[in-house]
Order: structure tokens, then sequence, then C-alpha cells
């Protein structure tokens, strides 16, 4: 009977599933890399969300390896290249959370525009501040979504409801839809009110958002990252904040987060501009859960059994 290994807790579905597709499933949610290296030889299947890098010295061991299955979006915690090498299909799920990711990102948006984080805070104090707290109308302003993708263009969707002009940019051509425009960087750069980044993790968009970017933008802005946390410089974001031309931030994720998404990383060297980030009243913070709703944990793991399934 072939074996599937699981890396992290799922929705039953995708076990379940693959039980009816007559694997036998194996979980594994506690050890390391190293650790894996002496059995991963074993599994025809391997399920995994961040905690463990598959790396190339990880796939060279698992010799009767068939398919990767990442419960989530995003596959910079796998080499790709390295298991085509092996003949190994990797599948992840970025439908299984698109409606999750859009939602959150316009629910931080229209905090940000309206100053609810602030204004909640004052209210609890006794503090009754009405003008001081009026907000901007989101139908009034251009967004710009960075990657324009499952996520992106879900989340352009979702702003089509608000009456907003909306604008996108992809290092891919010809993307855009009824929702979106498609418009070249300076256009983008010229244009927008907000920028919300929808982007993968790869070498071009580490530090996308940065001193140079903020300095083209023509109007100060509002930034939503519920893509990844390598995506902006949060030391060029904090002197953004501080002068004006970064108006607030939605932040699911963070440049200090560690590299399985569950912590944020102790270490001196970041401790200081991640605190004063922490105590800005203009920042809203969730702790990388824009796209893991009750939803989407279901729809996570049906998408990735449903591709296992055509393979």
């Amino acid at each position: 009977m072939k074996k599937v290994l699981h890396l992290d807790e799922n929705h039953e579905v995708l076990w379940n599933g693959l039980t009816a597709l007559g694997y036998h499933n194996e979980a594994d949610y506690s050890s390391s890399h190293e650790s894996l290296l002496e059995k991963i030889a074993d599994y025809e299947g391997l399920v995994i969300r961040s905690r463990i890098p598959v790396d190339r010295i990880l796939l060279e061991s698992a010799k009767q390896l068939q398919f990767i299955g990442r419960v989530g979006a995003g596959l910079e915690n796998i080499d790709v290249e390295a298991a085509k090498k092996q003949g190994i299909t990797v599948v992840s799920a970025p439908e299984g959370n698109r409606n999750a990711v859009a939602e959150h990102a316009i629910g931080m948006l229209l905090s940000l525009l309206n100053h609810l984080r602030r204004a909640d805070q004052e209210v609890r104090k006794g503090i009754w501040k009405r003008a001081e707290n009026r907000g901007i109308e989101l139908s009034n302003l251009t967004v710009g979504i960075i990657g324009y993708g499952h996520m992106g263009k879900q989340f352009a969707k979702r702003l089509s409801g608000f009456d907003c002009e909306v604008l996108c940019y992809d290092i891919l051509d010809g993307i855009d839809n009824e929702h979106a425009r498609q418009v070249p960087l300076d256009v983008f750069k010229r244009e927008v009110d907000v920028v919300s980044l929808h982007t993968p993790q790869t070498p071009k968009t580490i530090h996308l958002v940065n001193r140079s970017f903020i300095a083209e933008m023509h109007k100060p802005f509002w930034l939503i990252n519920t893509a990844r946390g390598s995506a902006v410089d949060t030391a060029a974001l904090l002197e953004g904040l501080k002068s004006g031309k970064i108006k607030g931030a939605g932040l699911d994720v963070l440049e200090h987060e560690n590299k399985a998404f569950t912590a944020l990383f102790n270490q001196d060297n970041v401790a200081q501009e991640l605190e004063e980030l922490l105590n800005r009243n203009d920042v809203l913070l969730s702790p990388h859960i824009a796209g893991w709703t009750h939803d989407s944990n279901y729809l996570l793991a049906k998408t990735v059994l449903d591709k296992i399934m055509r393979l």
C-alpha cells in the first residue's frame, strides 16, 4: 500500500479522501528536517503547509516520492525545480483561500480608512472624538493591486461593489479583467491611493516595497499586505509612516516572521524596528491568518485532494 506522510495538521477531508483513494496516511507533526531524512524514502506522498522546508537535500532522500501537496498558496518552501527533475508532482491550493484573503484585505482597508482601531481604543477609555475620527470613503479612491493572480483578482472582484477605480500591475501582460485595469508601474505609482500586495515570494518580490518604491509614489498612500512579510522592508515602512508618505498599513504578514509563519523572530537586530511597528496606531496587524478562515481550512485541503485525485 502506498503511504503518505503528513507534516502538518489539516482538515480531515484530505486525510479521509486519501484513505478512500487507497493511501495509508501517517502523521508526523514534530520531527525535524534532519529526522525526516531518515524516513522520507518510505513514502510516495508528502502533505505539508510551512513547518518543514522541502529542499533539495530532503528530496534526494525521497526515492519513492510521487507527489507533494502544499496546503496553501505559496511554494517558496519547496524546491520546485528539484522536484520536477525527480519527476515529483507539486500541487498547491491558491484557489482554496482566495476568498478569505480578499475579505481580510477589504476588512483591513476599511478599518484603516475609518480609524477603527484608534476610535475603538479611545471610546473604551471614555474619549469621544468625532471630527478627529472621520473616515475617508473608498469609493473616491484609486486602489492599486500588485500581483494579479488568484488573490489579486478576488480582491478586485470584492472592490467592485465599492465603485472605486482599481488598477493592477503584474509582471505578466494581458491579465486584467472587468474588475481591474492593468497599467505600467510608472502609471500605477502616479495614480493609486492604496497599494495592496498579492505577490508570491520570489527574488523579485523580496523588499518590493522599499525606500525607492515609497519615494516614487506620487501620492501618500495606504498599504495592505496579505501576501508575504518579505515583500515589505520594515525599516522603509517605518520611515514612510513617520514622514506621512504612508498613511497607514494593514499587515497580516511581517518581515520578522519565522520561515514557518508561526511566530516572530526574537533577535536583537530586529527588536527595535519591530517594537516601533507594533506600537503605532496607524498600523493594523493580524497573525498571518488572512487565508486561514474556518471555511478556507476545508477548501484548501479539498483543493489539494482534488488535484491529487487527478494525477
